[in-house]
C-alpha cells in the first residue's frame, strides 16, 4: 500500500468525485479526514456514508463539517485531524462550486454567484493549504493535490467565472511550489476534462458528450482522476513540484 501510516484530508468528500478520492487514498492505506460542507441534511447523511464505505473496506476514517471558505472552519479541520490521527501528511483540495451552475454569457452571470465561486473555488483552497502548512512543515513533509480543470487552457462558454476560478488554481500552485518547497512539501493540481460523475450528469447530458476531438474516444471517469491524484499524493512524485496535470483522454496537448 503506497499511503499506508498517511493521514488524508479530502474536501468536498460526501460524495460524487470527492467520494471516490477518498475511497481511492483510502484504498492504498491512509487514513482518512473527510470534510464537507452541510447545507442540508443530505450533505450529513452523504458524508457519513463516505465514512462508512471506507470502514467496511477495513480503512480508518472520520468526518468534519465545515466551510472551506472560512479560516476559522479550516484551521478547526485540521486541529481535528491532528488530534484524530496525529499528523497531515495529504490535502485533497476538490471542494468546489460547480453542480449546478448554469451557462450563462458573461455579462449576464449574477455578481453574487461569481463572488460564491471565487470565495469557494479559489479562496477555500488557498485557506485549507494555510491551515496543514505548520503541521506540513513541522514534520518536514507534504502533498497537496488541488483540483484544476482542462478548461482553464480551453475555456468554456458561458462559464467564465468557473474557468477563471481553475486558472486561479493553476498560478496559486506554481507561486505556492516555490514557498512550500523548501519544506519539502509538494503541490501539484490535476486538470480533469469532463468527466463522468454526478456534478457533470447535474449541468449536461454525459451520453452526448462530442468525444470526437479525444485521442482516446471515451469519456473521463473519477476512476482516471483518482489515479492522476493518488500518484502525486504518493512518495512515487516526491520529486514533481508546481504541476498541472491535464487528465481528459488526450483532447488539450501541451
Amino acid at each position: 500500500m503506497r499511503l499506508r501510516e498517511r493521514v488524508a484530508i479530502v474536501t468536498g468528500g460526501a460524495r460524487g468525485l470527492g467520494r471516490a478520492f477518498a475511497l481511492r487514498l483510502a484504498g492504498e492505506g491512509a487514513r482518512v479526514m473527510v470534510m464537507n460542507i452541510v447545507l442540508q441534511d443530505r450533505d450529513l447523511a452523504d458524508m457519513k456514508e463516505t465514512v462508512r464505505q471506507i470502514q467496511d473496506l477495513g480503512g480508518e476514517a472520520r468526518f468534519f463539517e465545515g466551510d472551506v471558505s472560512s479560516e476559522n472552519g479550516c484551521r478547526a479541520m485540521a486541529e481535528a485531524t491532528l488530534s484524530a490521527f496525529g499528523r497531515v501528511d495529504i490535502l485533497i483540495n476538490n471542494a468546489a462550486v460547480y453542480e449546478g451552475l448554469v451557462r450563462k454569457p458573461f455579462d449576464q452571470i449574477d455578481l453574487g454567484e461569481w463572488d460564491r465561486v471565487m470565495r469557494v473555488n479559489i479562496k477555500g483552497a488557498f485557506l485549507c493549504v494555510r491551515a496543514v502548512y505548520p503541521a506540513m512543515k513541522a514534520q518536514q513533509y507534504g502533498k497537496i493535490v488541488n483540483l484544476c480543470s482542462e478548461t482553464a487552457f480551453t475555456g468554456s462558454h458561458g462559464f467564465v467565472h468557473y474557468v477563471t476560478s481553475k486558472g486561479g488554481i493553476l498560478a496559486m500552485t506554481r507561486a505556492l511550489a516555490v514557498e512550500l518547497g523548501p519544506h519539502n512539501i509538494c503541490i501539484n493540481a490535476v486538470a480533469p476534462g469532463f468527466t463522468d460523475t454526478e456534478a457533470s450528469r447535474s449541468l449536461a447530458d454525459v451520453h452526448k458528450y462530442d468525444t470526437s476531438r479525444t485521442p482516446l474516444q471515451r469519456l473521463g471517469t473519477p476512476d482516471d482522476i483518482t489515479g492522476a491524484a493518488l500518484f502525486l499524493a504518493s512518495p512515487e512524485s516526491d520529486f514533481i513540484t508546481g504541476q498541472t496535470v491535464v487528465v481528459d483522454g488526450g483532447r488539450y496537448m501541451h
